[in-house]
């Protein structure tokens, strides 16, 4: 019997952030360190201004420190520049956002399909896995709709879909449910967890829903840019 703990996905070491507004300085991260492990569930909380984004784009490679270092797999992702890392984000990192961020003109297929085809796989080859996730989270009978006719619910579900069709090590949401009402949050959450039991994917969600937070293997809480628990 093999009682090793799960090797260590993401490690972050005294990560700072400010911004300079004029002559002031804003001290958005203040000497940030945090480990997850392969296969967390992790509520990353607190309040607004708390740092929480800015960390959770910092870690997706979206964003830059001042100073500090964020490693995968012991590889320093600020290492990483221009080409290499949109492919590093593209293969690695699967996002959802509050706010979907589907493209209204494209229908729920062409929208899954987009990271593979940004990745320089064929239509056909994009094609059949973007399908194949989109029946995964239940809508199998909705590919050819475009997000305009789609509820809120399902919108996020394609956004979902589509920050998993590339098979990412970590999925990244900030306020996945903060737009929905509370029961299609539920189902949200069902969807995540059923992913994360299934797929073993290490996940990190920004809420400030203290009844998704305490569904989570842990919780992570941020005031003034800092970790506190």
């Amino acid at each position: 019997m093999n009682d090793a703990a799960p090797e260590i996905l993401i490690e972050v070491d005294r990560l700072n952030k400010h911004f300079l507004c004029g002559e002031r300085r804003i001290e958005v991260l203040r000497n940030v360190a945090l480990q997850v492990r392969q296969g967390e569930q992790v509520a990353l909380v607190g309040a607004s201004g708390a740092g929480k984004t800015t960390l959770m784009h910092i870690l997706g490679g979206l964003d830059r420190p001042s100073s500090g270092t964020v490693r995968y797999r012991g590889q320093d992702l600020l290492d990483l520049r221009g080409a290499a890392l949109d492919t590093f984000r593209n293969r690695t990192i699967g996002f959802v956002f509050q706010f979907h961020q589907l493209l209204p003109e494209f229908s729920a297929l062409e929208n899954v399909m987009l990271p593979a085809l940004i990745a320089g796989r064929s239509f056909r080859q994009s094609r059949e896995p973007a399908a194949v996730i989109l029946e995964e989270v239940g809508l199998g009978q909705r590919l050819d709709h475009k997000p305009g006719e789609l509820s809120g619910g399902e919108q996020q579900r394609v956004a979902i879909a589509r920050a998993l069709v590339m098979k990412p090590q970590l999925l990244l949401a900030d306020e996945p449910t903060g737009n929905l009402d509370s029961g299609t949050s539920d189902e949200i959450y069902q969807l995540l967890s059923r992913i994360h039991r299934e797929r073993g994917l290490t996940m990190i969600i920004v809420t400030h829903s203290t009844p998704l937070a305490a569904r989570m293997g842990r919780i992570v809480r941020m005031v003034d840019g800092e970790i506190v628990a």
